[in-house]
């Protein structure tokens, strides 16, 4: 194993904070991006919806 200890591996040689920095950003846009995407599609989704009944109360 390349890290003798948990500790070790978490400090990743002095690099730790920016590796797991890095892996907490990352993570955080994707939930960030998965998020505003759901939120955008039941927003669309409820804008065709009402129009969708709007024509066919029309009809």
């Amino acid at each position: 194993m390349a890290f003798d200890t948990f500790f070790d591996f978490l400090a990743m040689g002095r690099h730790g904070s920016y590796v797991w920095s890095a892996y907490g950003f990352s993570i955080f846009a994707l939930i960030a991006l998965t998020w505003n995407t759901l939120a955008k599609r039941r927003k669309i989704r409820g804008t065709l919806i009402k129009r969708y009944l709007r024509n066919q109360t029309r009809s």
